[in-house]
């Protein structure tokens, strides 16, 4: 009985001579790390699974031998809610199947070597006894049982193998072993376990517990070398959907040149055109171009590992996502081939898009949905479908996008607040390169903003930091004599001057409007300042209008999609390809990779591929992707860190003495302002994980992994990897000031430019994503149209109806959060994701500070001095409040770049 109570986990003071010694100096130095933190979450605490132990716990034979006794493992899968009839029919064949030996099997691997065979420590194999009695149940989560033999010599067990010998994939969410004397193991798996008709060797999971390269247990090494070389793959071949291989290529799969020469783009990725790396699918070249990878066009998926797929509830919110998204393209398309008028005819017909729906000619609106035979998601919804939600930027005041205050505003606190600099140098001073762009002077004068200086003289004005600007002249003008000659498109290069005033707000003073000098029959720059009578009012909404168009197309290409999304791609392959799911970094950085590729894969298939919507939506047309790696050849990631990027825009400067260290220019700046606090509390979090693992500078440069994976991200950036401003990698320092960096650019700074889209981008005059007319003036032969009708004229500038539809469709699904969406300060498994409970305990202060920033920023919003974000008619600034509600809510910050 001494020897049960000692197997059972009573005090271990008292050791048996029947065990070897070596197991209890293991156990004792282990199960503080083992054992979690049993504090409940105030939010979000995930209870764990608690397996019973076996009745037939100690068998043994005589004292000479090692006593063998039952664990067991209690598996977590999950099932899909929604299920067609071959899963159904598979399903049943499998619980057949299980009864005669086609199971799922389970080995345990001990931490340890056994000493007299010098090979890892094994249990015997074991099967999971209840599959097919459980295979009936309609429960979102099933737990499965397995009692396994391991001798009393076992030592801790560090990962368990499983062969599914099923037809059917099954989702893996954990793992709990219990009746080891040190206490309950976890094994956190988030996985999809294949069928060995499609990878016959066995998964591996392992244990919560951490280890750097260097501290990895003999009975693991082997292991842990393996996984990481099966995830790297050999580069060959084309991928399966059931494959977990993470590999690079050059984007060199937009283009479709098998549709025609039209549809040919240029390889993003290589010398020519620099380029971040994307995951490689491994497809056949097309028929027409062996240098382009072949399509595959939806609703095919294209290659993402297995585990990098949405989850059911994402899956089921995109849908019906797209779904919306046929309705407001198809029924538009119906109006357009009907209608002899594309034109909006009205503000009031674009808010007939929220009461009355997408407007249909003739009464046809029934007899369509009839002959359509949609979903019964539509009916059921009401027909709610057919109707736009009322964007946020009309809720509070429907005018509110004609002032100048709100345009201003809206760079400090809108959807992209990430552009605005402190004015240097004046007039602004383009960076292209004249021997091929011409002398790019500016039109800027000194005169044109001399009057709304308040008395001060420019230079005067700069030197109190009261001048900012939105300067996207240099990315579009190279670009602006092919756009221009583009159907439909018609833009400028555009500079914007802002005054700061007195009660800190900022107020437009000019708009200069660029375009290439070989463009005929037009003024190739001209400034607009505000109105002084009704034909400048006029002319001035349409440059603001203009400048809006332009900031929609650097904010989609080159703000969200490089710098949150294409950059982040190389840093998730290089973790999975590099750090074990043991390394602690992996477990640091893993609920900020997810979802990541999926999202990535559906943008090159969907959004912006040739005709994509990115294509058909913005200003940039077929050019969209050249732009985004036209900004791509200036990205720095040491500068992507909000606090280094605020003093590179000069929106800040250093300021030790202040909170964070610095000091911003306009105090009033919600994002920044906002977007501190979260950093600081990620750099924080950061800080103290770091530390716990790498007490010394040398463990740093001596972590294998850790190494090869900051390397490696340069084979993902292999076109900027002899830049010299790459951080280093040597100590702690370098190491949280990177991580913090990744964590917030897959949070935080994701969250601030993307849930604002609809919400503000949803009423198309606010922010047109295209212009269609350049702006009149006395020697244009559109002038006397747009004296005689200037509101038709500024409708006809914007996006047809059909285009706004379609448009508006897309960024309210990028707009919408999914109901499994994770927040910052929330992760799977709260409790049991490490074994290190001091990580765990360090999490939970993480996540309480979370909780206090996001009542920090409800109190800002009250505060009636922050007229930025407080105010009649103000929208309050939520887009980095931390938490939200499913769907398009204007606020929220999931862990990583999800959607």
């Amino acid at each position: 009985m001494a020897l049960v109570k000692q197997i059972m986990g009573s005090p271990m003071t008292e050791k048996s001579p029947l065990l070897p010694s070596n197991i209890f100096k293991s156990i004792n130095h282990n199960q503080n790390q083992l054992c979690v933190n049993p504090r409940r979450s105030i939010k979000t605490r995930i209870p764990p699974v608690k397996a019973a132990i076996s009745d037939d716990l100690a068998k043994f034979v005589n004292a000479e031998k090692a006593v063998t006794f039952k664990v067991r493992a209690v598996l977590t899968v999950r099932n899909k809610n929604q299920e067609d009839f071959k899963e159904t029919l598979v399903k049943k064949i499998d619980a057949i199947a299980d009864q005669i030996g086609r199971n799922v099997v389970l080995v345990i691997h001990s931490i340890d070597i056994d000493p007299k065979t010098r090979a890892p420590k094994r249990s015997k194999e074991s099967v999971l006894k209840d599959w097919s009695q459980k295979s009936n149940l309609k429960s979102e989560k099933v737990n499965y049982t397995c009692d396994i033999l391991v001798g009393s010599d076992f030592g801790i067990p560090g990962a368990i193998s499983i062969t599914n010998k099923h037809q059917k994939e099954f989702y893996l969410e954990g793992i709990t072993i219990e009746g080891f004397a040190c206490g309950p193991v976890y094994f956190p798996c988030n996985s999809w376990v294949q069928s060995t008709n499609d990878h016959p060797n066995p998964r591996v999971f392992f244990s919560n517990q951490p280890y750097l390269p260097d501290q990895t247990p003999a009975g693991l090494k082997l292991l842990r070398e393996k996984e990481l070389r099966d995830l790297r793959g050999d580069g060959r071949g084309v991928r399966k959907l059931s494959d977990r291989i993470y590999d690079y290529d050059v984007y060199n799969d937009l283009g479709n040149p098998d549709r025609g020469s039209e549809f040919i783009r240029p390889i993003l990725g290589g010398q020519k055109i620099p380029y971040p790396r994307r995951c490689r699918t491994g497809r056949l070249p097309s028929d027409t171009d062996i240098l382009s990878e072949s399509r595959v066009e939806k609703p095919f998926p294209l290659y993402v590992p297995r585990d990098e797929r949405f989850e059911e509830s994402k899956q089921i919110t995109f849908s019906t996502s797209r779904l919306k998204a046929v309705l407001h393209n198809l029924l538009p398309s119906m109006v357009a081939n009907i209608s002899k008028k594309h034109d909006f005819k009205g503000f009031s017909q674009i808010e007939s898009l929220y009461s009355e729906g997408v407007p249909l000619k003739f009464g046809l609106q029934d007899d369509i949905l009839k002959k359509l035979r949609f979903p019964n998601i539509v009916s059921s919804q009401g027909g709610g479908l057919l109707k736009f939600d009322i964007p946020k930027i009309l809720s509070k005041d429907k005018f509110a996008w004609l002032r100048d205050d709100e345009f201003a505003r809206q760079a400090l606190a809108g959807v992209n607040p990430v552009n605005i600099e402190k004015l240097k140098v004046f007039p602004p001073v383009s960076q292209l390169d004249p021997e091929i762009y011409g002398l790019q002077e500016s039109a800027l004068k000194e005169d044109h903003i001399s009057g709304y200086l308040n008395g001060m003289t420019v230079q005067q004005a700069m030197e109190e930091n009261k001048l900012f600007i939105v300067d996207h002249h240099d990315i579009y003008l190279p670009f602006l004599e092919r756009i221009n000659a583009l159907e439909g498109r018609k833009a400028y290069a555009t500079r914007t001057i802002f005054f700061l005033n007195p009660s800190g707000t900022l107020k437009p003073i000019a708009i200069e409007l660029s375009l290439p000098r070989a463009l005929p029959g037009s003024q190739s720059k001209r400034v607009v300042t505000p109105p002084i009578d009704a034909t400048s009012n006029w002319t001035w909404l349409l440059a603001k209008a203009h400048v809006c168009s332009n900031d929609s197309g650097v904010h989609q290409l080159a703000n969200h999609w490089i710098r949150t999304h294409a950059t982040m791609e190389p840093f998730i392959l290089s973790a999975h390809r590099q750090l074990s799911a043991m390394h602690p970094i992996y477990k640091l950085l893993d609920p900020h990779m997810r979802y990541t590729l999926e999202t990535n894969a559906i943008a090159r298939q969907n959004l912006v591929n040739a005709d994509g919507v990115i294509e058909q939506g913005f200003t940039p047309g077929r050019y969209a992707m050249e732009i985004s790696a036209a900004a791509y050849k200036n990205w720095r990631f040491d500068l992507e860190g909000l606090p280094a990027d605020l003093i590179r825009r000069g929106m800040a400067i250093p300021d030790p003495s202040q909170q964070h260290g610095l000091k911003l220019l306009i105090d009033d700046y919600p994002y920044a302002s906002d977007g501190l606090l979260i950093w600081e509390a990620i750099q924080t979090w950061v800080q103290t994980y770091v530390t716990q693992y790498y007490p010394d500078p040398s463990h740093v440069c001596n972590d294998s992994e850790l190494q090869a994976w900051y390397e490696s991200i340069n084979v993902g950036h292999a076109d900027l990897r002899h830049e010299t401003w790459w951080p280093t990698l040597a100590n702690v320092n370098d190491l949280t000031a990177i991580l913090t960096t990744i964590i917030w650019l897959a949070s935080a700074q994701h969250a601030a430019l993307n849930f604002g889209q609809y919400p503000y981008s949803g009423y198309i005059p606010n922010r047109p994503p295209l212009m269609r007319r350049l702006i009149p003036d006395e020697t244009d032969p559109e002038f006397p149209a747009f004296l005689e009708d200037p509101q038709s004229y500024f409708l006809s500038a914007l996006p047809s109806i059909l285009q706004s539809t379609k448009y508006m469709a897309v960024v309210d699904t990028l707009s919408t959060h999914s109901p499994d969406e994770e927040y910052i300060g929330q992760r799977q498994q709260t409790d049991t994701w490490t074994g290190d409970a001091k990580m765990v305990e360090a999490f939970y202060m993480f996540s309480t500070e979370i909780q206090r920033i996001e009542e920090e920023i409800e109190r800002r919003n009250r505060d009636v001095s922050l007229k930025n974000r407080c105010g009649a008619g103000v929208l309050p600034y939520e887009l980095l409040a931390p938490s939200s509600q499913p769907g398009v809510t204007c606020r929220g910050v999931p862990n990583s770049v999800s959607i």
